[in-house]
């Protein structure tokens, strides 16, 4: 369904407003007036068909502070305000987030873009799109410690990692070692489980570890290793210029264009206020999660606004928009990284259609 455009007004057809009776006129003006006020009021786009929009959407991972964002959105009312009911669940990492998209099962889902580039180009007839940006710089790491012999990232070469195979850092770490000079196969790469991985590395059991910069800094700083304590690589600090997540919709989703464009207005009106306000996000987990901790979740949303979010990228183009340039480098990266057969276009991974306007992207001051 859609609306007319401000400014488009009925006419009736084939009658001369000259030889209009003055009732007539009058009941024109009226309509002319009530139309006028619907084009100006905020109605979301079902409301007039008596029902809201049922929307699912996959966190990607579990409730914390990278969900923060759509969380206050829901609690603050503005996907219910938009017409949309939305559904946000857990989620197992961005592997499992995409094939859900590419299944059916949800609408959309906060996912790393390299994985998503992969699974497009193993799945030709998927036609998964990101349809906006979450993070602007890459939040891929490597981290060590400060102590050890690891000083700069070619020290890597010959080192014992911790990461698992589905893990955005291992697969990426390739295109990041080649930018270094570095052999990828010269690293050993130890599969153990995220909860189990922490504590061991916390004990010296490997000489450094793949992770998402702010799961690991926190994950780490539970388990009595502080960031003072830590030495970390970012990708995005040493050459690679790839996106991080973005928000990944199936072809059928992007069908419900009215439904899609809701849904990222209202998310990038809770992000924007998020990274405004951290302590109202933290709330929104807390809120969701009671288990959570919420001074663990404000740091870590912190770490996330800081480090990938509040970007001069992001600042200069609003939130959730993507330039050609990072694009490309984002498919390139991948291809280069992940061995993939063939290399899509942008086109074939992005659309902007479905962004607010400039003005309702822009970040608070």
């Amino acid at each position: 369904m859609r609306f007319l455009q401000p400014g488009a007004s009925p006419r009736l057809q084939g009658v001369s407003m000259a030889i209009l009776p003055v009732r007539t006129m009058i009941d024109r003006r009226s309509l002319l007036a009530a139309t006028g006020a619907l084009l100006l009021s905020p109605t979301p786009f079902v409301r007039a068909q008596g029902s809201l929009h049922k929307f699912k959407f996959n966190l990607g991972w579990k409730v914390e502070a990278t969900a923060a964002g759509f969380l206050l959105a829901q609690q603050r009312g503005y996907y219910k305000n938009a017409g949309l009911d939305v559904t946000i669940d857990t989620g197992n990492g961005s592997a499992a987030a995409i094939s859900l998209v590419g299944s059916g099962a949800y609408d959309c889902a906060s996912a790393d873009l390299a994985t998503m580039v992969e699974f497009n180009v193993n799945n030709p007839s998927a036609g998964l799109r990101a349809v906006a940006i979450q993070y602007d710089l890459n939040p891929n790491a490597i981290l060590v410690r400060k102590d050890g012999p690891i000083k700069k990232p070619a020290d890597l070469a010959g080192k014992t990692l911790l990461g698992q195979p589905f893990n955005a850092s291992r697969k990426l770490f390739p295109a990041f070692a080649k930018a270094q000079g570095i052999d990828p196969a010269s690293v050993r790469w130890e599969n153990v489980v995220p909860d189990i991985g922490d504590t061991r590395f916390v004990k010296g059991d490997f000489d450094g570890a793949g992770y998402f910069y702010f799961t690991g800094l926190l994950n780490l700083k539970l388990r009595g290793m502080g960031p003072e304590q830590i030495t970390m690589f970012r990708y995005s600090d040493f050459g690679m210029k790839s996106y991080g997540n973005g928000l990944v919709a199936n072809a059928k989703s992007m069908e419900q264009t009215e439904a899609m464009k809701a849904f990222i207005k209202a998310s990038t009106r809770g992000w924007i206020e998020a990274m405004a306000d951290p302590k109202a996000g933290a709330a929104a987990i807390k809120a969701r999660e009671p288990l959570a901790n919420e001074e663990i979740e404000f740091e870590r949303l912190k770490l996330i606004i800081d480090g990938s979010m509040n970007t001069a990228g992001t600042r200069a183009h609003g939130w959730g928009a993507a330039t050609p340039e990072r694009l490309q480098a984002t498919i390139d990266e991948t291809v280069a990284a992940f061995g993939l057969k063939s290399t899509p276009s942008v086109a074939d991974i992005w659309t902007d259609r479905f962004l607010p306007f400039a003005a309702d992207r822009k970040l608070k001051a």
